[in-house]
């Protein structure tokens, strides 16, 4: 008996774009110029119902500590909340702010010590999903044709960056990224983000919604 292999190939996916859903765009404009983040997000009017954890992150890599503060700075002045004062940890230097809109970011150096002056220079942006099962929602997205960069198990998985994207998808445990970031994991409603794809439209097992951007 000769048993049939079907291969499913999926069209190469990556993400092409965020967009954030905010209640004034106009406001959200101003809070993410002050910030010095406009140039990597998209935003729209929406008043989709959402309470508590919205299940994700956007996460700045930087330079120094001294960046750092720079940073968490400029959100506070332009309306932000402190969840986390930057502080030392094992990793490094960080600190976590929310947006007016609800998003929260984490700003985070590997360095301890600043090797320079500050600057507003942004190494890398990584929007953080916060998952139930990494490694199933990981195998979801490879099926929907993303390449893995690193994987750690069922803790953590990073794509390859798209192209056209300036903001690099990674997926983290939901619970442990509520605590990472300062706040409680109960959250319901929408996500409030949409992540742009190069290929179809689809939402993932965890509710978070893409759409064809082409």
């Amino acid at each position: 008996m000769v048993m049939a292999i079907t291969t499913f190939t999926a069209a190469h996916t990556s993400l092409a774009s965020v967009t954030l859903e905010v209640a004034d765009p106009e406001a959200a404009r101003r809070f993410y110029t002050a910030f010095g983040v406009d140039t990597y997000l998209h935003l729209r009017a929406s008043e989709s119902h959402s309470t508590g954890f919205r299940g994700f992150t956007l996460a700045l890599t930087v330079s120094g500590p001294a960046t750092v503060d720079g940073f968490v700075a400029a959100a506070v002045n332009a309306g932000a909340t402190v969840l986390k004062p930057a502080a030392k940890s094992l990793w490094g230097y960080s600190g976590v702010v929310q947006a007016p809109d609800g998003t929260i970011w984490k700003i985070a150096t590997s360095a301890k010590k600043d090797t320079g002056p500050a600057t507003r220079e942004i190494d890398e942006m990584v929007l953080l999903l916060g998952v139930e099962n990494v490694k199933a929602t990981k195998q979801f997205y490879v099926d929907r044709g993303l390449t893995v960069a690193k994987s750690f198990g069922g803790k953590y998985t990073e794509f390859a960056p798209g192209k056209s994207s300036p903001v690099k998808l990674a997926l983290y445990k939901r619970r442990a990224l509520a605590k990472d970031l300062g706040v409680p994991v109960d959250g319901t409603g929408s996500h409030r983000i949409v992540l742009g794809s190069t290929a179809d439209t689809f939402t993932d097992p965890d509710g978070f919604a893409w759409e064809a951007t082409a």
